[in-house]
């Protein structure tokens, strides 16, 4: 039987948005150019639907234009640090606080440049702003004398390269760093105007505290009728499905709660058709698992020493009991798992006083993906890591064929 040309037409609409829509999740900044040029024509050919789909379900704006599309994704959870700025390397290394500082000095200088730059007359600028009596009191300071501080600023403009703010003309950064040359940029003032994602202005915003200033910085406006409560309400869950790893029952609110007992179908449903996340609903809360794999920026597990030592240490918490295992612990977990898999790891990660290290970053993965919280007394397993327990050997009879099959380990999931 063959199948009607509508029907054909309608599904590869289907296919395209969904495309398109998770396009702009995993990357909120597409540019017409560059390696996301396809997607970006995908989002630009759906923009109508989508721009109404996520005003409607997150209340994130969608702005395309002929060079540009960018999803103002503002999360569930703006306090979250669990996913931080990240270098556009191989390393990957997270931004500590003086990259973001030189970050948001760097593009305030570039707002108020011109169209072509080059990376030390923006380093000059950064110092001379740096200067702000209100940055000395909290601490910072920049001279860029230093080669670590060097190192920061070239990390900051290889992240606006990556982002497309910036475009390389000639030069190089190393050169930079190493005091032995230059880099002329092209600024892109279309994609800079678009990478700020606020309900405010920064310049409006008059809390002094970070966290004030952050709440400030993302507060929506106050509802005064049922209808736009339960939009809220919306929005906010919807955020959290799409965004974060696992959305746990005890951190709503009661009013949160009570909407998404009601509208939890509806909710799920409605991303799904989108996005074809599906839905992973437990006893302490749901997952929108992504059958393709590729709607995160952290695998688990994932390959390499690194990946390895975090499922050892998951499989380990789980094991331990209490309500929280300290970090000391866990790094003397991962000497002897040094020395139990020592054919196998990387020889870095078997040095004397690796495990620090080691033990840090695995918990700061296990942090990010909604599987442990960190307190003062350490590290305290959340239900979604149970998905990493390994139960006690089984081993199957043999086939009637006489084939034997291998034993195998039970995974324990969530009840």
């Amino acid at each position: 039987m063959t199948t009607p040309l509508a029907e054909v037409l309608d599904g590869q609409h289907t296919a395209e948005r969904r495309k398109a829509a998770r396009a702009l999740l995993r990357t909120p900044l597409l540019l017409a150019h560059g390696a996301y040029a396809d997607e970006f024509r995908l989002v630009r050919r759906h923009a109508s639907e989508l721009r109404e789909w996520f005003d409607r379900n997150t209340g994130w704006p969608l702005q395309v234009d002929a060079e540009t599309a960018r999803l103002g994704k503002i999360p569930g959870m703006p306090e979250n640090a669990t996913h931080p700025a990240r270098e556009a390397t191989r390393s990957a290394a997270p931004f500590g606080r003086r990259r973001y500082v030189l970050l948001c000095l760097a593009l305030a200088a570039l707002e108020r440049g011109e169209v072509q730059i080059a990376l030390g007359r923006l380093a000059d600028q950064i110092v001379l702003d740096a200067r702000d009596p209100r940055l000395a009191a909290a601490g910072i300071r920049f001279t860029l004398d230093r080669r670590d501080e060097r190192l920061d600023l070239a990390a900051v403009v290889r992240l606006l390269l990556h982002l497309g703010v910036l475009r390389r003309v000639a030069g190089d950064e190393d050169a930079y760093v190493s005091g032995a040359g230059d880099v002329l940029y092209d600024v892109e003032r279309r994609v800079l105007a678009g990478l700020l994602a606020t309900r405010r202005g920064p310049s409006t915003i008059r809390a002094e505290t970070p966290a004030d200033r952050l709440t400030e910085l993302t507060a929506e406006t106050v509802f005064d009728s049922d209808e736009l409560r339960f939009r809220a309400l919306r929005h906010s869950l919807t955020r959290r499905l799409l965004d974060d790893p696992v959305l746990y029952y005890d951190e709503l609110t009661d009013a949160e709660l009570g909407y998404l007992t009601r509208q939890r179908g509806f909710l799920t449903a409605r991303i799904n058709e989108l996005t074809g996340l599906v839905p992973e609903v437990r006893a302490e809360g749901i997952a929108m698992v992504d059958p393709e794999d590729d709607l995160t920026d952290i695998r688990m597990p994932e390959s390499g020493t690194r990946g390895h030592i975090t499922l050892l240490l998951a499989e380990y918490l789980t094991a331990a009991g209490g309500p929280a295992v300290p970090l000391a612990d866990l790094e003397r977990r991962v000497v002897e798992l040094a020395a139990e898999h020592a054919g196998f790891w990387s020889k870095s990660a078997r040095e004397p006083g690796a495990e620090e290290d080691l033990a840090e970053q695995a918990v700061a993965r296990l942090a990010a993906l909604g599987l442990v919280d960190r307190t003062a007394d350490g590290v305290v397993p959340r239900p979604a890591l149970a998905r990493y327990a390994v139960g006690e050997t089984v081993v199957l009879e043999p086939r009637t064929s006489g084939t034997a099959r291998m034993p195998s380990q039970r995974k324990t999931y969530l009840p």
